[in-house]
């Protein structure tokens, strides 16, 4: 398989599947795809058992997903492509057996079906990204949905970090206790409102230079 960002300004992604090769995608991000390629759906993370497989779509829908992925086959002997989109930019991280807490809505596409479910966040409550956050788990490259170049910043132990939450896509090797608030009058009138989301190390944090908005019209 081979996949590719193209484009400056907005960019998608273009994917050459080999023969008996897959892809997932979100509902409503695929541009074009050639001959070859079939298309089916199946659940957005599956689950362990019918109670685990409720608990993950309602999960989907909480954080702006489809209860839906797509899946691309290429069910013919020679390679064949098939192109996918997002609002803007796209900003591809891998992950290996763990997890990414993502702001809401932002899941494009992955090479491995993955497991998209909610995250009840106290501390993105109070640092104003909201209560259902995205966690998405498994193996594979995730394409997530990014307004302008991505910027990664790899925190230390112990180092901080403030950040707007509208500019989260998502954080990496962070856990829940890793995350507060950072209240100042001065955010106010600096434009970023009452609380900032305070983030301590380690961990990665990927961030949006464009404001990333929860999406909640459903795709």
């Amino acid at each position: 398989m081979n996949v590719k960002l193209v484009g400056n300004f907005i960019q998608h992604i273009e994917v050459e599947l080999m023969s008996g090769e897959d892809f997932y995608a979100q509902k409503g991000t695929l541009i074009y795809l050639e001959q070859g390629i079939e298309k089916d759906v199946v659940l957005n993370g599956g689950g362990n058992g019918t109670l685990g497989t409720i608990g993950n779509l309602l999960g989907a829908k909480l954080t702006g997903e489809s209860i839906f992925l797509v899946r691309y086959i290429n069910k013919c002997n020679k390679s064949r492509k098939v192109a996918f989109g997002g609002s803007f930019g796209l900003h591809p991280v891998k992950i290996q057996n763990e997890s990414l807490i993502c702001n809401r809505g932002v899941y494009v596409a992955s090479n491995n079906l993955v497991q998209v479910s909610a995250k009840i966040s106290i501390a993105g409550i109070v640092g104003g990204m909201g209560g259902f956050l995205q966690k998405i788990s498994g193996t594979s490259t995730v394409f997530l949905d990014c307004k302008g170049q991505p910027i990664t910043k790899e925190l230390c132990t112990g180092e901080t970090i403030d950040v707007d939450e509208d500019h989260i896509i998502a954080m990496q090797g962070i856990s829940e206790h890793q995350l507060s608030s950072a209240w100042s009058l001065k955010n106010v009138f600096g434009g970023e409102g009452l609380s900032m989301l305070r983030i301590t190390g380690p961990g990665k944090v990927h961030l949006s230079p464009g404001s990333i908005i929860p999406q909640t019209v459903t795709r």
